[in-house]
């Protein structure tokens, strides 16, 4: 017993001589005659913006190492009262409520802008003004619709070249099983471009790039413990559990699609919103190609082909709700980043499956032509996907 005490004790100590050094540095005023004559460095991130009658309402956050005091706010250029929530000064990660009432008018758009006590000034464009939405029963139902039309039933729609793959000889399955890794790998880059763009939003206090690594490298690694002895049997078995690995992934991506669309109706990107779901629609048929290429050769049940659909299209039901009701940049580049792991992990797995169907041989002219064919169908289904 004392031995684990004394090891305890040399591990611990590193970190009491770590905070006493940090109190030492804090108090001893080091810091404070550093900053003598400097100007504050200010940072003010606009997290989400409600427009309702006759007001419009913002959600702000201080992601700079100083407090920050809100002292007027401007809407199209013109000074306008305010009132701020819990208070106008904003530490380090303080988060406030702005209040405008303003006229604002419907489909215009207009441009708010919040001035500090040292003159800096933080802006926000709304692009199409419209009521934001408010939580009930039929906007539940609404945000449910569009995720089955975006992500489930496109989904279903291709798992449906499930016969056409089963009649297909072992060459053009592995040409299947490229395209499969095609599509993920656009799918991955593409996450991994939305991610790094919503972290752009993230105050700089949440160091949004950092939160991307985190994400993708801690998903790929707990997916890859997760599902180790499943992917390493061989057989039936082998291959559903990659088909599984293949819609948690794209489920997983499809959850930060749903945030996108989401987001747009709830910041009143109305048009922007319509236009994702016709893309996001045509874009996703070719997941359900990917889902069931690795058990093309097997007989599956209905309830497995089921679950599989589910487990790819639902999450973007979720991802919808999430970004009309409650969007945050920081979750939505955590959920995205996931989803880059997930895929990341996939991806590899069908490597390793195609190594063992080809008996290591894994470029061929029909598995490398299948990667660069899954990618440009890919690309060109996602022409129609705006942003």
């Amino acid at each position: 017993m004392s031995d684990r005490r004394r090891l305890l004790g040399w591990g611990l100590l590193p970190l009491l001589l770590l905070a006493l050094l940090s109190v030492a540095l804090v108090r001893g005023g080091l810091l404070e005659f550093l900053r003598r004559g400097v100007p504050p460095v200010e940072e003010l991130s606009f997290e989400r913006v409600r427009l309702v009658p006759g007001q419009i309402e913002l959600e702000v956050v201080n992601g700079g190492p100083d407090p920050v005091t809100v002292a007027q706010v401007m809407v199209d250029e013109a000074f306008w009262d305010f009132q701020i929530a819990p208070s106008a000064t904003l530490g380090r990660l303080g988060r406030a409520t702005v209040r405008i009432p303003y006229p604002w008018v419907e489909g215009e758009p207009h441009e708010v802008t919040l001035l500090t006590s040292t003159g800096l000034t933080f802006s926000h464009e709304i692009a199409v003004a419209t009521e934001t939405a408010r939580p009930d029963a039929r906007y539940f139902a609404v945000f449910t619709a569009i995720g089955v039309y975006v992500g489930v039933l496109p989904v279903a729609i291709g798992l449906l070249w499930f016969p056409f793959l089963r009649r297909l000889d072992r060459r053009w399955l592995h040409f299947a099983l490229a395209l499969t890794a095609g599509l993920l790998v656009f799918l991955g880059v593409d996450a991994l471009d939305e991610a790094l763009e919503a972290a752009e939003a993230l105050a700089g206090a949440y160091q949004g790039v950092l939160v991307v690594a985190v994400g993708a490298l801690g998903a790929l690694l707990v997916l890859q413990a997760l599902s180790r002895s499943k992917l390493s049997v061989e057989g039936e078995a082998g291959r559903r559990a990659i088909a599984y690995l293949i819609a948690l992934g794209i489920g997983l991506h499809n959850l930060g699609e749903g945030l996108a669309i989401g987001a747009a109706y709830s910041l009143g990107e109305v048009a922007l919103g319509a236009f994702l779901i016709v893309g996001f629609m045509l874009h996703n048929t070719t997941e359900g190609l990917g889902i069931v290429a690795p058990i093309a050769r097997d007989r599956p049940r209905v309830g497995t082909l089921a679950a599989l659909g589910l487990l790819a299209g639902a999450p973007t039901i979720a991802g919808a709700w999430i970004g009309g009701l409650a969007y945050s940049p920081f979750y939505a580049t955590l959920f995205l980043a996931v989803g880059v792991g997930a895929i990341a992990q996939v991806v590899a797995a069908l490597y390793r499956l195609v190594a063992r169907e080809t008996d290591g041989a894994v470029w061929t002219p029909y598995t490398a032509g299948g990667v660069l064919a899954g990618m440009l169908v890919m690309y060109g289904t996602g022409l129609l996907v705006a942003g």
